[in-house]
C-alpha cells in the first residue's frame, strides 16, 4: 500500500474520470451545479440507485431552503411517492418488523423520510487551511473536536461547531517527518495519537507515532512504527499499539506488535513504558498493517438484516486446530526438526520438487521452522476481552487477509516482563486466532459503532487467480467491494456494497478510509467522490463530490447527520442532512412589537 508514491496532482495514479454533481450544496461560496460528464467504461462510479435521481439538486439557484427555483426546491420535505425500493413485494423476503425496529420507525413512509431527509449530503462548509493532500480525518468521542492529517506534514485540530474553526496546528517537520497520515483520539479525548512517515529513501518503510496532549497541545512522546502503515491505535486510555518489522530472509520477516505507555518520561526502573504484545511470522513478503482494536464488551447491536436471497456467509476460523499442529505424537520441536531434516535430505538427494524457486524454498523452510515454535492461541470468555484486527497475507506482499488476535485482560498493561509472559524458549511466534481471506487487495477497514461489524474495502483479484510469485500479485479490479464481517460469529454477513472505484495498480495502491455510523456507512474513492450507503438495505444513498481523490470520510459519533470528507484537492468538506440544514437555517421568531417596546423602556 504505497502512499509514498503519491505526489501533487495525479501522483502516478491513473487519471480519474471527471466529477459528477450528485451532492447538494448550500452557502454563498458554492457555485451552481455542473452538468454531468460522461466517460465510457469508467465515467460513473457504479449503477445509481433508485432514488439518486431524487437526491440531485434542482435548478441552478443558490437561495436558502425553500427558495423557488433554487437547489433547495425539493428539500422542503419527503416526496409523496417513494422510490421503487419501497414498492409492494420488493422486501417480501425481509422481516419488515425487524427492519423497522432497527430504526424505531413506525411505517415505511418514516423509513423513506429517514433515508431521504437524514442523509448528510448537503455541503455546508469547505475548509482550505491545508496546503497539500488531506489523508485522514478522525472525530473525538464527544464530537466536539476532530483532527486532520495531510501531506503538508501538519496535524490540525478543529472545533466542531455550526461553523467549523481551526483550534491548533502541529507541524511535524522538525521531527524529520515527511507527512502525517492517521490520527485517533483516546477514549476520554484527553490525548491524540498521530501517525506519520519519516523522511528517507523512496522505499523506506519507517514511521513514527506521536502522542499530543489536548489540554495544552504539548508533544508527550514519540514511538517508532514500522512499517508506517501499521498506523497504530489506542488499546486503553493511556497505552497504544505500535509495530516493528524484522527481516529474516528475502521474503520472510517477523512483525512485532508493542504496547507503549503514552507517558514515556517516567524515570523509574520499576515501571515499564513498553511491552511486547505479539510476535507474528510473515511469509511471502507480507507484513502486518492497519491495526485496530475491537471491544467485545460493546457487541450489543441486533443482527443486521441479511440480504434478500443471500447465501449463508462464509465462516473463517484458522485458530489453533490446524492440521500442522495435530500431526503425530511427540514434542512439537522434535517433530519440526525431523520434518525439516527429511525435507532437506530429500532436496539434497534430488527427491524434492526440482522446480521450486528460491522464494518457494525459503517459504517452505520458514513454515517448517515455525511449526514447533509457535505459541497456540489463548482463549478467554471474559466479557472485557478485546480483539486486535489487522491486515496481513500469506501469498504475496499485497494485503489480502485480515488477522484477528485476542487480547487478554492481563495483556492490557505494560506492567510485567518486557518480553511477554509465559513464552517458552521454543515458543518464538504467536499464532493467530482467526484469519479472513478476502481474495483481493484490502484498501480500507472500519468498525461499526458497537465494534461488532467489520467493514472492509477490497479490490478483488480475478476469479480463480493463483499467486505464482509473491512479488507479482494478481491484477486488481477497479470496482471496490465493501465487505461486511460479523466479529461475533466470524461470518461474512452481507453481500458486498458497490458503487465506488479506484484506479491505481497493486504497487501504487493506497488506503481509502471508511467510517460507519448507526445507520450509514461511508467511504472515499479514487473517482473524486465520497459515497454513503444504508447499512441495513445495502443501497447507495449519495455521492459527495470533490475535485480529486477522496481519501477519508468520518461521521460525527454524536450526530450521524454530519459527515466530513478529505481529499487530495487539499480541502475538507462538511456535509449535513437536509433536515439539519432546514433546522439551522429556519428564521428565528421575532418578538411581538409590544415586548420590544417594553424592553426598550426598561433600559
Amino acid at each position: 500500500m504505497c502512499r509514498r508514491s503519491r505526489r501533487a496532482g495525479t501522483g502516478g495514479r491513473a487519471e480519474a474520470p471527471p466529477p459528477e454533481p450528485l451532492g447538494r450544496r448550500v452557502g454563498g461560496d458554492v457555485g451552481s451545479p455542473r452538468p454531468a460528464h460522461s466517460s465510457p467504461g469508467r465515467g460513473r462510479a457504479g449503477p445509481l440507485t433508485a432514488w439518486q435521481g431524487s437526491l440531485r439538486p434542482q435548478g441552478t439557484g443558490q437561495g436558502p431552503a425553500g427558495a423557488p427555483g433554487g437547489v433547495w426546491g425539493g428539500l422542503s420535505g419527503p416526496r409523496p411517492t417513494g422510490p421503487s425500493f419501497f414498492s409492494e413485494g420488493s422486501l417480501s423476503q425481509a422481516d419488515s418488523s425487524e427492519a423497522l425496529g432497527l430504526q424505531a420507525a413506525t411505517s415505511w413512509y418514516e423509513e423513506f423520510r429517514r433515508l431521504y431527509d437524514t442523509v448528510p449530503c448537503v455541503e455546508v462548509q469547505t475548509l482550505k487551511e491545508h496546503t497539500d493532500q488531506v489523508l485522514h480525518l478522525s472525530f473525538s468521542h464527544s464530537g466536539y473536536q476532530f483532527a486532520s492529517c495531510s501531506k503538508d506534514c501538519t496535524v490540525k485540530i478543529w472545533n466542531n461547531d455550526l461553523t467549523v474553526s481551526l483550534l491548533h496546528s502541529a507541524d511535524m517537520r522538525p521531527y524529520n517527518w515527511s507527512y502525517t497520515q492517521f490520527s485517533q483520539f483516546n477514549q476520554d479525548d484527553s490525548l491524540l495519537l498521530a501517525s506519520g512517515v519519516f523522511l528517507g529513501p523512496h522505499n523506506s518503510s519507517s514511521g513514527e507515532i506521536a502522542v499530543i496532549s489536548l489540554d495544552n497541545f504539548a508533544l508527550l512522546s514519540r514511538v517508532r512504527n514500522k512499517p508506517y502503515d501499521v498506523f497504530g491505535c489506542w488499546l486503553t486510555e493511556t497505552s497504544l499499539i505500535s509495530g516493528n518489522l524484522h527481516r529474516i530472509g528475502d521474503i520472510t520477516s517477523c512483525s512485532v506488535l508493542w504496547l507503549n505507555n503514552a507517558f514515556q518520561d517516567v524515570e523509574s526502573e520499576n515501571v515499564n513504558v513498553v511491552k511486547r504484545l505479539f510476535k507474528i511470522q510473515n511469509l511471502n513478503a507480507s507484513t502486518i498493517r492497519t491495526v485496530m482494536v475491537a471491544d467485545c464488551s460493546r457487541f450489543d447491536s441486533p443482527d443486521l438484516l441479511l440480504d434478500d436471497g443471500a447465501t449463508p456467509g462464509r465462516v473463517f476460523d484458522l485458530g489453533g486446530d490446524s492440521e500442522d499442529e495435530a500431526v503425530g505424537p511427540g514434542p512439537a520441536p522434535a517433530r519440526t526438526k525431523e520434518g525439516l531434516r527429511r525435507f532437506l535430505d530429500g532436496l539434497l538427494d534430488g527427491r524434492a520438487q526440482p522446480q521450486l524457486s528460491e522464494h518457494a524454498l525459503e517459504t517452505q523452510v520458514a513454515e517448517l521452522l515455525a511449526q514447533g515454535r509457535t505459541k497456540p492461541p489463548e482463549h478467554s470468555t471474559a466479557a472485557a476481552r478485546k480483539l486486535l484486527v489487522f491486515t496481513t497475507g500469506c501469498l504475496t506482499y499485497s494485503p489480502h487477509q485480515i488477522g484477528i488476535k485476542q487480547i487478554l485482560p492481563h495483556q492490557m498493561t505494560t506492567a510485567g516482563p518486557v518480553l511477554g509472559e509465559g513464552r517458552g524458549s521454543d515458543a518464538f511466534f504467536d499464532a493467530l486466532d482467526h484469519v479472513i481471506d478476502v481474495h483481493g487487495h484490502i484498501i480500507g477497514m472500519g468498525l461499526s459503532p458497537d465494534n461488532r461489524y467489520l467493514y472492509v474495502n477490497s479490490r478483488a483479484w480475478p476469479s480463480g487467480s493463483v499467486v505464482a510469485d509473491p512479488m507479482q500479485p494478481p491484477p486488481i479490479a477497479e470496482e471496490i467491494d465493501l465487505l461486511v464481517f460479523d466479529l461475533k460469529t466470524m461470518r461474512e454477513v452481507k453481500r458486498a456494497l458497490r458503487a465506488h472505484r479506484a484506479y491505481t495498480p497493486n504497487d501504487q495502491c493506497f488506503f481509502i478510509f471508511l467510517d460507519v455510523s448507526r445507520d450509514f456507512v461511508a467511504s472515499g474513492a479514487e473517482d473524486r467522490h465520497g459515497y454513503i450507503w444504508d447499512r441495513h438495505y445495502n443501497i447507495c444513498l449519495a455521492k459527495l463530490r470533490h475535485q480529486d481523490v477522496v481519501n477519508s470520510v468520518v461521521f460525527s459519533p454524536q450526530e450521524q447527520e454530519l459527515l466530513l470528507t478529505a481529499s487530495d484537492d487539499a480541502t475538507i468538506k462538511a456535509w449535513r442532512s437536509p433536515r439539519t440544514v432546514r433546522i439551522h437555517q429556519a428564521p428565528r421568531p421575532r418578538p411581538h412589537p409590544f415586548f420590544s417596546w417594553f424592553a426598550s423602556q426598561k433600559r
